[in-house]
């Protein structure tokens, strides 16, 4: 069961290739007609970064519906609208790059600002013939539980987008589920409600492989930061210890961060990422990267604005911040959708780092001024991300430290 009292990462599956989806279009102001050299194509995808303490998160999309302006209400004028046959998906199927297919549309050329993703019903009667549409499964249960996912189906989910339509050109988008965020427990209740976190990325051909240590895969999240400052996150197999973070931007900085409750975090740092290459591999399968164990402490405490309510929809996120200045992401939770109450269980010992070789042995060395100090950003709709986070130092294992989230619009 996930606990927002701890960060949890999630078991790693085993995967296969995804089918296409067959896909309509519906045009709603704007998404058919006119002169084809002035309409590209929108081509969509679904994967997953990592979720916390489940063995499935499945989600039913029915329509996804795109607008030229971020600020475009459910019932205005300019909506494109892509039908998609009812099939559930586990996101959890869909980690390392492996993408569920959604279809593509015509679209009039331009940039466009809005997603809407909307789901289908749960019924309210489900059997193994219907069941849940939009649901989870908490590791190590085989019961499925229902995921609340008020406006889903009528307004829709709104994701926020960037991306260009050229006429005559095709927009290959994914859309990057992070299932870890987007399911929140409601308290004590037993109720999960689900509040998406899509990040609308390119499909690229870029991607950094490596190896974990078989043997703590099923414990580890693997993330890294791209140009745009988003986490791009996965898990490895639990298998091979494999993990592969895709479709990102040509960069030349990167820092890939292995980290796990109750396990020291690494980072391999000044990683490239070019088109060119394709591929960037870190080490091979002979070679795994080993964290070892560390004891922990926790940060815990509430998210509010400047007049003390509440932000129940708030992420808090722990960084550390090495020598060398790469910020690692350690962990990262939602806050409790009634009390906006957060906590994350972090690792006291240094986190070791190894600079990028190509082809060649990662040397990792500990880098002490880092061990127990970190930062805690809080961050919420409607507010600003903290531009200096409060910083916190941690020294006792198994302490809990106080530290409470105070964001301005």
């Amino acid at each position: 069961m996930k606990n927002l009292k701890e960060f949890r990462p999630a078991r790693a599956l085993a995967w296969t290739g995804l089918g296409l989806i067959a896909a309509t279009l519906a045009a709603c102001g704007g998404g058919g007609g006119g002169d084809s050299s002035q309409q590209g194509t929108l081509k969509l995808a679904m994967t997953d970064a990592p979720a916390c303490g489940y063995d499935h998160v499945y989600v039913t999309v029915t329509k996804i519906r795109v607008h030229q302006s971020a600020t475009a209400g459910v019932n205005d004028a300019g909506w494109s609208e892509l039908a998609i046959p009812a099939q559930r998906i586990d996101l959890l199927g869909l980690t390392n790059g492996v993408l569920q297919e959604l279809g593509s549309l015509p679209l009039p050329a331009g940039n466009y600002q809005q997603i809407r993703l909307v789901l289908a019903d749960n019924p309210s009667n489900p059997t193994p013939a219907a069941p849940l549409a939009n649901a989870l499964v908490l590791s190590g249960s085989a019961k499925e539980i229902a995921l609340a996912t008020p406006s889903g189906q009528q307004s829709g989910f709104k994701l926020k987008a960037n991306f260009d339509v050229t006429g005559g050109q095709v927009a290959d988008m994914v859309l990057d589920f992070d299932a870890c965020k987007s399911v929140v427990k409601a308290g004590n209740s037993g109720n999960y409600n689900l509040k998406p976190v899509v990040a609308v990325i390119k499909r690229l051909t870029t991607q950094i492989v490596g190896y974990v240590d078989p043997a703590m895969a099923s414990g580890v999240i693997v993330s890294t930061r791209d140009p745009d400052n988003n986490v791009r996150a996965t898990v490895p197999n639990a298998t091979t210890g494999r993990f592969v973070l895709a479709y990102l931007p040509e960069n030349t900085h990167y820092t890939v961060t292995m980290a796990g409750q109750n396990l020291t975090t690494a980072a391999v740092t000044g990683i490239p990422v070019s088109i060119a290459a394709g591929t960037t591999t870190l080490n091979t399968a002979t070679t795994p990267i080993v964290l070892a164990k560390s004891a922990s402490a926790t940060v815990s405490g509430v998210v509010t604005n400047a007049s003390n309510t509440p932000l129940t929809e708030a992420t808090v996120n722990a960084q550390q911040i090495l020598s060398g200045g790469q910020r690692l992401d350690v962990a990262w939770a939602q806050v409790d959708p009634s009390s906006a109450a957060y906590g994350l269980s972090l690792p006291l010992a240094a986190p070791f780092a190894a600079p990028y070789v190509a082809n060649g042995p990662l040397v990792f060395s500990a880098d002490t001024a880092t061990a127990g100090k970190y930062n805690i950003f809080g961050s919420a709709p409607g507010y600003t991300v903290q531009s200096t986070a409060p910083a916190v130092t941690l020294t006792a294992p198994n302490s809990v430290t106080p530290k409470n989230l105070v964001l301005t619009p």
